[in-house]
């Protein structure tokens, strides 16, 4: 057995020390790396294993970290982090106070630009290489990695738009392997697979048309031939744009096969590649799983019902509807603005359409929200999915922000699900017609109740906008909460001794707000608390300080939540203990009232 290269290879300059017919033992090597850490530490996997040559090509043949790398999304970028000086801390990916599971700037000097959401690469590599040439360094060079599913974003365009009418030392690197989460969609990707088939004509270049030197598609897996092909770029100006073909998953024969359920597979064992399966019962519903059952219950019984995701069929659960109705649910791929507006174009033809978008990523399709759907007040459904803290994702994926900026929009309605029979009546609620478009946000992870039983068509119950309700009675102290954190406060007030003192109310509604009740609490209580899942500043507990502060109350207000600042990667449970929101945080301040 020859000796591990790996554990010599500390940073890229050590890398270029070794021969180039060395290499592919060191891609072997990562590979195993990346599948015995995240095994056991769990994290995404497929996408990191896809790219294990490319990567050792671009640290092999660039001068990184001098010339600039980005890679779009970053969940491919394990190997990328192994090769950067993070080899002997990787196990405390994505943990608490660990490295973050996607490249940021202030983790390494590697790390050029902070990632998570897709299609920014382009952007962000043709701003570094402009930036570049108005310094003088025209040698530099700057690397966008971008997969096929990311590039058919509308922003991957703008930047490929701009960057071919510029003389900037830009290369983009297509990692195409018909794959993002799930299966890409649409028909750029059809003309993918024309090319990488040879059945495009060569004059017939998308790329080559935006003014791009054009090469490919090569085999992605292929050391030689990547370092040829990058380093014969190298020594080409101006825009270039090198289109490789990879398998998501590659080295793993499950993760080949199973793209999708490898994509982040959780614990597995690392020889086989078999999933650790976790035991399902006596378990509550996932919340997702609940969203995509009921709306498919509600769609058999009302032809209107439309279901919308921005290519998260699998993640938001609609995949139910989309193999049950495939002509009336639809994944168009990672375009949330498209998503929003698509949406409210079918709700002027009167569908009832339910656009589901995570939390972070309808932050993407802000003004679309304002100015196509409330604006003209037309009642489109958002489902807004991984609400809250989301965990070991991270910065880029907490889904904290949504009630601060949706709560400031006129005709929105915005409701939080105390638990997952709440959240099967709002959408039975939605669907039933509303004049409003309405957010309805729930969390990431598994209900209330293990004896869950799916309520058929018939049995929902409709909910009444804008009403608060009492969940328990108390003498001196009002807590008022929004959404699943209830449950956590329930928990709380159980543990206290002075438990009599404490009113409870779930305030579900955060627009419109239940004044009636509110004007009740605070003629009655001299302290309320709020207990949000979100940002303070502009959340559910500003709602009730500035009814408050208009009606002139004087009741001792106190508002908790996710505090000013971005809240990083750890378990929701270490997370929500850092913004003082767990039973047991909830429970010592509780207690000193």
């Amino acid at each position: 057995m020859s000796d591990n290269l790996l554990q010599h290879i500390n940073n890229p300059s050590d890398l270029r020390q070794l021969d180039e017919v060395q290499l592919p033992q060191v891609a072997k090597e990562l590979r195993d790396f990346i599948i015995d850490v995240v095994s056991v530490k769990e994290g995404h996997l497929g996408a990191s294993l896809g790219v294990v040559e490319l990567t050792i090509a671009l640290h092999y043949v660039f001068n990184t970290p001098n010339d600039l790398l980005v890679w779009d999304v970053g969940h491919q970028a394990y190997g990328h982090k192994i090769l950067t000086e993070r080899r002997e801390n990787f196990h405390t990916n994505r943990q608490l106070n660990g490295i973050s599971g996607f490249p940021k700037r202030g983790e390494s000097v590697y790390d050029t630009f902070g990632v998570g959401h897709s299609s920014t690469s382009i952007s962000a590599a043709l701003g570094m290489a402009i930036a570049s040439n108005l310094k003088g360094d025209i040698e530099k060079h700057h690397i966008a990695v971008i997969g096929d599913a990311s590039i058919a974003s509308g922003m991957a365009f703008e930047g490929l738009n701009h960057a071919g009418v510029t003389d900037a030392n830009l290369l983009v690197i297509l990692n195409d392997n018909a794959i993002g989460i799930d299966p890409s969609v649409g028909a750029l990707k059809k003309y993918l697979t024309a090319v990488k088939e040879g059945k495009n004509p060569k004059q017939n270049n998308i790329i080559k048309s935006l003014n791009f030197d054009y090469s490919g598609p090569i085999d992605g897996h292929d050391i030689p031939s990547i370092i040829k092909e990058l380093k014969r770029l190298k020594k080409v100006k101006g825009p270039k744009f090198l289109h490789i073909v990879t398998t998501k998953g590659k080295g793993l024969q499950q993760a080949e096969v199973n793209q999708v359920q490898y994509h982040a597979p959780g614990k597995f064992d690392a020889i086989t590649g078999n999933i650790i399966p976790k035991s399902e019962e006596n378990l509550p519903p996932k919340y997702q799983d609940v969203f995509g059952l009921t709306i498919l219950d509600l769609a058999k019984a009302n032809e209107k019902i439309i279901g919308i995701t921005p290519a998260m069929p699998s993640g938001s659960s609609l995949k139910f509807m989309m193999d049950a109705f495939p002509k009336r649910a639809f994944d168009v791929g990672i375009a949330e603005q498209h998503a929003v507006t698509l949406s409210a174009g079918m709700a002027t033809q009167g569908m009832v359409v339910f656009c589901n978008i995570y939390s972070t990523f309808l932050q993407r399709a802000y003004d679309q929200v304002i100015h196509d759907v409330a604006l003209q007040n037309l009642p489109v459904i958002f489902c807004l999915d991984r609400a809250g803290l989301v965990g070991e994702d991270g910065a880029t994926h907490h889904g904290v922000f949504d009630l601060a900026y949706l709560r400031c929009i006129p005709n929105m309605i915005i409701y939080s699900p105390l638990n997952e029979i709440a959240l099967q009546n709002i959408l039975y609620t939605a669907q039933l017609g509303l004049n409003h478009p309405i957010a309805i946000r729930y969390p990431r992870g598994r209900g209330q109740f293990v004896d869950w039983q799916f309520q058929q068509f018939g049995n929902y119950e409709k909910i009444e906008i804008g009403k608060a309700n009492c969940l328990k009675k108390g003498t001196k102290v009002a807590v008022l909460s929004n959404g699943t954190i209830g449950n956590t406060v329930t928990l709380a007030l159980a543990k206290i001794k002075n438990q009599e003192d404490f009113a409870h109310y779930d305030f579900a509604f955060v627009k419109p707000l239940d004044e009636k009740l509110l004007h009740t609490i605070f003629k009655e209580f001299k302290t309320i608390i709020t207990v949000e899942d979100g940002v303070i500043k502009g959340g559910f507990g500003t709602a009730i300080l500035e009814f408050s502060a208009k009606n002139n109350y004087t009741s001792i207000l106190k508002t908790l939540g996710v505090p000013d600042e971005f809240i990083e990667h750890g378990t929701v449970n270490e997370l929500q203990q850092y913004c003082s929101i767990d039973v047991k945080s909830l429970s010592t301040i509780f207690s000193n009232y």
